[in-house]
């Protein structure tokens, strides 16, 4: 018996009670009003584009097929079948170099939905019964994100990163079974084409006691994105060009050359890796162009969240207010392109350039300003070997 203040209770009524309370909360409380479109606010195409521009430097093209996509989305879920007019979902793929923005297109969108949204990373993918995640996993993340509500997550958006990576390696037979490859396409298709999927609200491989979840992928809108390296030799060759050598062109051909990525088609996806099942469920193809000097620039500087913006919040914190010159913005802009890393290589150039300073002044106990200058900033990149580590 286990005595309180005002009665007793045995221990077998103690494990009853606990069992009573555990089935009740076995699902979380849902919160339905939180993707009730209806009880919120429907962007429009242009009001999302603006929104992403806060955030995104360029990529026009990429940035309204994005906000045509959502907006449209929407409409299918507010407007359900009436007649015999089904609209269908059209799903996305994004081409683009490393460090143009499609994770952060992603990423930037999902804070102003109000339907759930999760990421995932295609490279982890496997065929099942090997090590790995199937390719379930990725409901997983969506229930994951909107408290295990089905309802809500059969209405939400997936954003398949780094979709390239799950190519078909060859044409040719081999010894070896490509586990990531093809077999993971296939496994996808019955996702973004639309069917009742078994899901495991914790995962498969680790937990394979659980209760599985059905959820229908038919209003679930999907958006996948890759770097797809050496796909613009391909669209050359497609379009009987050539990106290298000293053939003759006018200043306009050269401007295409360099933004050869607008010409990608499905053709081009087929010829890299994916089979053609998949490309059938992706019918809206865009792309990202490449960053130039300007871009970076503002990249650097402009955005909500700009590089500059975010050095000078960490030496806010130590009560030192920083000052870049516009000609050391400049260096480190040539620097960066140099990388051929996108927006990615702005951050390596800062932190070569910062580190020094924000290693000493926290505690030099120093406040005040710090200016940077393109004398400082060349002095920090001479002692860092950048010129060695330069992309050939």
């Amino acid at each position: 018996m286990i005595t309180g203040r005002e009665g007793n209770i045995c221990d077998e009524c103690v494990e009853q009670a606990h069992l009573l309370l555990s089935d009740t909360n076995v699902t979380p409380k849902k919160n339905h009003d939180r993707y009730d479109i209806n009880k919120h606010k429907i962007y429009k195409p242009k009001e999302i584009k603006a929104f992403l521009d806060q955030y995104i430097i360029g990529q026009d093209d990429a940035k309204k097929i994005m906000a045509v996509a959502m907006y449209n989305h929407y409409k299918r879920l507010m407007h359900p079948k009436e007649d015999d007019v089904e609209i269908e979902k059209s799903n996305v793929i994004m081409v683009g170099e490393t460090g143009t923005g499609k994770t952060l297109l992603a990423k930037t969108v999902a804070r102003m939905l109000q339907v759930p949204f999760a990421i995932a990373d295609a490279t982890v993918f496997t065929q099942a019964g090997y090590v790995g995640e199937d390719v379930e996993s990725i409901l997983s993340r969506l229930l994951q994100a909107c408290d295990f509500d089905v309802a809500a997550a059969e209405k939400g958006i997936v954003y398949i990163d780094e979709i390239d990576k799950i190519g078909r390696k060859s044409d040719n037979p081999s010894i070896t079974r490509d586990v990531s490859g093809e077999g993971v396409q296939q496994a996808l298709l019955k996702l973004l084409e639309g069917s009742e999927v078994l899901v495991p609200p914790q995962g498969g491989r680790k937990h394979p006691d659980q209760k599985m979840l059905k959820i229908n992928t038919q209003n679930i809108l999907f958006i996948c994105g890759g770097a797809f390296e050496g796909i613009d030799k391909m669209i050359a060759r497609r379009m009987e060009s050539s990106t290298i050598g000293f053939k003759h062109a006018d200043r306009a051909n050269q401007m295409d050359q360099q933004n050869i990525l607008r010409y990608v088609n499905s053709q081009d996806l087929r010829t890299f890796g994916l089979i053609p099942e998949l490309l059938g469920r992706l019918p809206v193809v865009t792309y990202l162009n490449p960053l130039d000097k300007p871009a970076l620039k503002r990249i650097l500087t402009e955005p909500k969240n700009a590089l500059v913006r975010q050095y000078k919040r960490l030496f806010e914190y130590e009560h030192i207010e920083l000052k870049i010159d516009d000609d050391a913005l400049d260096f480190m802009v040539d620097k960066a392109f140099t990388y051929k890393l996108g927006g990615r290589g702005l951050r390596t150039i800062c932190e070569m350039i910062l580190t020094d300073a924000m290693f000493e002044l926290p505690s030099s106990n120093q406040q005040g300003e710090f200016r940077l200058t393109l004398e400082y900033a060349r002095e920090k990149i001479d002692h860092s070997k950048l010129e060695w580590m330069k992309a050939a």
